[in-house]
């Protein structure tokens, strides 16, 4: 829908006297009367992001222009059930409300990301292979006990491409996101909007096939890249090598610790240790492998990779790259750029705002 310039002054200003907008100044001018930029007033509410992770727990409240007010994080497993986490979630979310001195009745919308498959119209994960227990798992019931707020719930690399995407202020309409950690996902955007597929399960790379004879995956089936190149696989190649004494730096951090995590084996390839490198380059060939065949296929202009795994080092990404550029063609390549993930960590707890603001924009809430 578009208004002339006259009609679209009177909808702001009338949007501003009700206190709905705030005037934030205003910009450069390119010629003529200088622009005047508008906002969300700050006092219309807050929106609340929960990016449920594999191991942790993160919760932000945001102004509805997305700037982070509070954020929380600590370890979770949602290996042990929705059972205590969300308990932990119906105890955290009040008590950052009230620290913030934030009346309950002043959330707009609840977002909720969660490392699994989900219908999106129902709001419920569907046989998780990380989660197990949480398959149909009423999620949003379980929160109305604490806010009458709309609340939604999507995969959690759904939530960074909004969140990539509302970064990016859709200057860029075409490309993935993927999370690298304990399992692997896919977001993807296509003509400025997330493309769930037609069932909700869009972009579950995790499980394409990265060697038919490879180790056995969670989801029942041989070789898939999650089981071959994730969190899990890399801390396991860890503690081969430094188990048979092949890798000094990963012995050193074993013995000290007790155990690896893919950090420990990130920072050993840093420091230069040659087994510690080449467990980081295998993850991000194998990784590369699979995108190479997306990149054939849907021709994006940007990769952007998040996840706990992304921040192992500069290899991992470089591993990536070259993988991706030797099994693509030339022409889907030519102006392709691979990168991190621009917010970093707070990639999908922005996302999960971005999803409250616009679904409950867009529907009103679910009923």
């Amino acid at each position: 829908m578009q208004f002339s310039r006259s009609k679209t002054n009177a909808i702001a200003a009338g949007l501003i006297e009700e206190g709905l907008l705030d005037e934030a100044g205003v910009q450069h001018s390119t010629g003529g009367r200088r622009p005047e930029t508008l906002c969300v007033h700050r006092r219309i509410g807050v929106l609340v992001g929960v990016d449920i992770g594999a191991t942790s727990l993160d919760i932000a409240l945001l102004r509805p222009d997305l700037g982070i007010i509070a954020r929380h994080a600590q370890e979770a497993d949602v290996q042990a059930g929705p059972g205590p986490i969300m308990a932990r979630l119906r105890t955290l979310l009040p008590a950052m409300l009230a620290q913030n001195g934030i009346a309950p009745d002043r959330v707009l919308a609840v977002g909720i990301g969660v490392p699994g498959p989900v219908n999106f119209a129902a709001g419920q994960l569907v046989n998780p292979p990380l989660m197990p227990g949480w398959d149909s798992y009423a999620i949003r019931e379980d929160l109305r006990e604490i806010t009458d707020a709309p609340i939604f719930v999507d995969n959690d690399v759904n939530l960074m491409a909004l969140g990539v995407l509302w970064r990016q202020r859709k200057q860029i309409e075409n490309f993935l996101v993927i999370k690298v950690g304990t399992g692997i996902g896919c977001g993807i955007v296509c003509h400025g909007e997330l493309y769930r597929g037609s069932t909700g399960s869009a972009g579950d790379i995790g499980h394409i096939c990265a060697d038919p004879e490879g180790p056995l995956c969670r989801c029942g089936n041989r070789g898939c890249v999650e089981a071959m190149a994730a969190a899990p696989a890399i801390v396991a190649m860890g503690m081969e090598a430094a188990q048979s004494g092949l890798s000094p730096a990963l012995v050193e951090r074993l013995a000290a610790k007790g155990q690896l995590e893919a950090a420990d084996i990130g920072a050993a390839s840093r420091a230069g240790d040659a087994e510690a490198d080449a467990i980081v380059r295998r993850s991000g060939r194998l990784i590369g492998q699979v995108l190479a065949a997306l990149v054939n296929f849907y021709n994006p202009s940007h990769i952007f990779i998040g996840g706990g795994v992304s921040a192992i080092g500069p290899m991992f990404l470089a591993a990536i790259r070259q993988s991706v550029n030797q099994r693509s063609l030339a022409l889907s390549t030519r102006h392709l750029e691979i990168t991190s993930a621009p917010l970093g960590p707070e990639t999908g707890l922005i996302g999960a705002g971005v999803l409250a603001m616009r679904e409950a924009l867009r529907s009103g809430g679910p009923a």
